[in-house]
């Protein structure tokens, strides 16, 4: 791998991790924001946030699992006081 192939690769990760990052950032404002929301939908928006997560990132299920469920199952919880 060459120097230049080396540094579009990293330029494409943290592309990738930027576009997570605002995907996780508009599924937990859009489940704050949304009174009229139930916690069904609000879980098919972390699920639907997941499978994003994972075809960006392939492999790396368990990463997000370990990082952002318990971020969104705290809100989750403090929203409707569920799991």
């Amino acid at each position: 791998m060459t120097d230049s192939d080396l540094k579009a690769a990293i330029e494409h990760e943290n592309k990738m991790i930027r576009r997570l990052r605002f995907l996780v950032d508009l599924t937990f404002a859009t489940i704050v924001q949304d009174r009229d929301m139930t916690l069904e939908q609000a879980w098919q928006h972390v699920l639907a946030l997941k499978g994003a997560a994972v075809s960006m990132f392939p492999g790396k299920e368990e990463t997000f699992d370990l990082i952002y469920l318990p971020r969104f199952s705290r809100l989750l919880q403090e929203l409707f006081g569920a799991n």
